[in-house]
């Protein structure tokens, strides 16, 4: 089995996202306004994309968006792969901070990484969401 992980091009991750997210809505409700300046990474086997996320930098922070794995593929790790190719990113890139909305639901997962709850909540399509981070001193 080959493993890879490598940038993706956007049609790629957007049609992913909408699969996996939000196939209730269509194509443009899975399209951030900023998608075009961020790093969008794949996961692949086999040559076939199974994960993507995306990031986006800001000075010395890095929030990454969108991360969604196809629903036959959840469970298998490769998520972690993906996450975990994040954070050496952003170690080898003198990132500060790492961070995301995280589905309330989904925090747990975060936590295994070392990232923190804060207490920013919001809910948006009747789902709550809670920002996670993982500062520099625990990278």
């Amino acid at each position: 089995m080959k493993m890879q992980i490598k940038e993706t091009e956007l049609e790629k991750v957007w049609e992913l996202r909408h699969e996996v997210m939000y196939p209730e809505k269509d194509t443009e409700y899975v399209k951030l306004a900023d998608d075009e300046n961020g790093i969008h990474l794949g996961f692949y086997i086999n040559n076939k994309l199974v994960s993507v996320i995306s990031l986006f930098t800001e000075e010395d922070s890095i929030q990454f968006r969108k991360f969604a794995t196809l629903k036959d593929e959840q469970g298998k790790g490769y998520g972690t792969i993906l996450l975990n190719e994040v954070i050496d990113y952003a170690e080898r890139n003198d990132i500060k901070k790492i961070w995301c909305n995280s589905r309330i639901e989904k925090t747990g997962f975060y936590e295994k990484f070392g990232f923190i709850k804060t207490d920013k909540k919001y809910e948006k399509d009747g789902r709550e969401f809670i920002i996670v981070e993982k500062i520099s001193s625990v990278l």
